[in-house]
């Protein structure tokens, strides 16, 4: 069953999830289509578990990252700007990664898959908070992040403002007056506001 998670989320990368059957996985995968419905029930619940697999493979990618002396030694406000632009690497670099996580929360809605069967998948989902805090905590010890703000409502917000952005530019033009060559720079941008807001300004 690892293998045939394995290789859905490989057919999911390269093809999109609406595209690919049970059958497909079971070919490529070489177990039987019989045997991969007694066990994960639906397509939707493989591609669950598919998910749940690309978004821990992704996690180890940025393994370490947040707990060099590189990144620890930074003031907290340093801290935040570089943690918010692991949303830019997230587009740039996994541009076939984010395109799937729309297709799946459509088709979790599409198909009213019960919450209850997502509990897996919600704990692979990275989790930036716990660093976001620790950086929001240093900034105030060191003067450059102001107390006034909610930082769990500030990360949340933001979070999902920068997530939903990337679909957004992933998915495409559709507009004529779209123009999406510029979206990193929209990103920035986004991210420069939110640093603004945080930030104490410097004497």
């Amino acid at each position: 069953m690892e293998r045939a998670v394995s290789v859905c989320a490989a057919l999911f990368l390269e093809h999109g999830i609406e595209k690919i059957k049970m059958t497909d996985i079971a070919e490529e995968s070489g177990i039987g289509v019989a045997t991969l419905y007694r066990y994960f029930g639906t397509k939707s619940g493989i591609s669950a578990a598919a998910m749940t697999y690309l978004w821990n493979d992704l996690k180890q990618l940025f393994g370490g990252v947040f707990d060099s002396e590189t990144f620890t030694g930074q003031t907290g406000i340093k801290q935040i700007r570089d943690l918010l632009r692991m949303f830019i690497v997230m587009y740039s670099a996994h541009k076939d990664f984010m395109k799937l996580l729309g297709e799946f929360d459509r088709m979790i809605l599409d198909e009213g898959f019960p919450k209850e069967e997502l509990a897996d998948y919600e704990r692979s989902v990275i989790n930036f908070y716990p660093v976001f805090e620790s950086a929001f905590k240093k900034g105030i010890e060191d003067g450059t992040v102001r107390a006034a703000a909610d930082p769990e409502l500030f990360y949340i917000t933001h979070a999902h403002s920068l997530m939903e952005m990337c679909k957004k530019f992933i998915n495409g033009e559709i507009l004529p007056s779209d123009d999406f060559s510029g979206a990193e720079r929209e990103l920035e941008m986004l991210i420069d506001c939110a640093v603004s807001y945080l930030e104490v300004p410097a004497r």
